[in-house]
């Protein structure tokens, strides 16, 4: 006989609660505390991002700044800037390779924390700079506690679980969750065997995120926004090159807040081949106007990126009130906009969708490890590249990567936009694309 349901007490039945289920008043106010929580949760994790991309573009002015500096010590040749704008890089690198070793010492809260201390020393050392040893310094230490930010996330089991019920509210099943995450954060911290390895349903996304990743950097992102305004100070623009560097900026926040939006509307590998296309067209726009459009009048920079290959030719000298001259800016714009729509968002959340659960550490390692040193020997060239060839010959070289990137996107990469991971797993399995659809 079945047993009576009479004080029965289950996760979904309970016949004498203990207290009273809330009212809906109650339930909105819990709620509204939960969201102001969320968000300020979600606030404290991206002020890391946000010093992280400040850090990136600290160089776009102030390398501009440093080429007319009145102190010998400071002024910059175009050898030393590459350093100064490269070397971040460098610095977010060995950053992300030592948390792998702090987060084990310090824990992964105490390394975020920590990683303010290289931040704030390396500000100080670029403010008060009497030589460019400073200035490298500092910036490496920039870069170091960016890189070591990103690569830093907290799972300590107690503290973690109270963080949790902190976030979710009291009424939540937090126990529930976090046995869940648990479970994905062991199976991800098992060891990978080399015969698995070289199991192809293993390798094969594995390789496919490290060549996004590689891909993504060769578009010219990296270069493009260390050296922004330095670009803008090479060429004939309408208005001040240090306003052409702003309005940039406020569209690339602007296009990753739509792009945040449109995400999980269309598809990745469309959202790729638009990316790709525009990212293609801007390049290529940007280096048939270096090569073919107007000169400008008066180079803002003393080093003018590229100028020695352009004093020869026979371009017509640009006019303030020309707007053949605004040209490079919207280019530009149309850069951003494209890598924010895909290239540069995508990128990260395929690594996640694709990379099996055992491998996602190390892979994960990787890709992080061979983004930033390609980022490195990108921005490096690019100013000795411009110096030797002209400015159009990064841009020509970038829109070539970009045609690359569709043919890349069309061939190898899956379409993971509702998918399970079963699903993913079993296409890396079987190569059949009806796990798919």
């Amino acid at each position: 006989m079945q047993e009576p349901l009479l004080g029965a007490e289950g996760r979904d039945y309970d016949t004498f609660p203990e207290k009273p289920p809330p009212s809906p008043g109650e339930r909105t106010r819990v709620g509204v505390l939960q969201n102001k929580r969320v968000f300020l949760a979600t606030f404290a994790a991206v002020l890391g991002n946000f010093s992280f991309g400040y850090a990136l573009v600290y160089t776009s002015p102030v390398i501009p700044a440093l080429e007319h500096s009145s102190d010998p010590n400071l002024n910059l040749t175009k050898t030393q800037a590459s350093w100064f704008g490269s070397v971040f890089t460098l610095g977010a690198a060995a950053g992300g390779l030592s948390a792998m070793v702090l987060n084990d010492l310090l824990g992964r809260k105490l390394s975020i924390m920590f990683s303010a201390v290289p931040s704030a020393a390396g500000y100080a050392l670029m403010a008060g700079a009497h030589g460019l040893w400073m200035l490298l310094l500092g910036r490496m230490l920039t870069g170091f506690a960016g890189g070591l930010t990103a690569a830093c996330i907290p799972g300590r089991d107690a503290e973690a679980l109270q963080a949790l019920a902190w976030l979710r509210g009291p009424d939540a099943d937090t126990r529930w969750e976090f046995e869940q995450i648990q479970d994905t954060v062991r199976r991800q911290s098992s060891h990978l065997s080399w015969a698995e390895a070289r199991d192809p349903h293993m390798y094969r996304p594995i390789v496919i995120a490290l060549l996004m990743r590689f891909l993504q950097q060769l578009t010219g992102i990296t270069p493009i926004l260390v050296y922004l305004q330095s670009i803008f100070d090479s060429t004939a623009v309408l208005l001040p090159p240090k306003v052409d560097a702003a309005i940039v900026g406020a569209v690339r926040l602007l296009s990753v807040l739509i792009a945040a939006l449109t995400m999980d509307l269309a598809g990745r590998k469309a959202l790729l081949f638009v990316s790709a296309a525009g990212m293609f067209a801007a390049n290529l726009t940007l280096g048939l106007y270096v090569h073919f459009g107007p000169k400008s009048l008066a180079p803002n920079s003393s080093m003018g990126l590229g100028r020695e290959a352009l004093a020869g030719t026979e371009q017509p000298l640009a006019t303030p009130t020309s707007y053949l001259t605004l040209v490079p800016l919207l280019a530009t714009m149309l850069f951003i906009m494209g890598y924010a729509m895909g290239w540069g968002p995508i990128t990260w959340l395929l690594m996640s969708e694709i990379l099996p659960l055992r491998a996602r550490g190390v892979a994960s390692g990787l890709c992080v490890l061979v983004s930033w040193l390609t980022a490195f020997a990108l921005t490096k060239s690019f100013l000795l590249v411009t110096n030797a060839f002209g400015l159009q010959a990064p841009f020509f070289f970038f829109a070539a990567v970009c045609l690359v990137n569709l043919a890349f996107t069309g061939c190898c990469v899956p379409e993971t936009k509702g998918r399970s991971l079963e699903q993913i797993e079993s296409f890396f399995r079987t190569g059949r694309r009806s796990f798919l659809h």
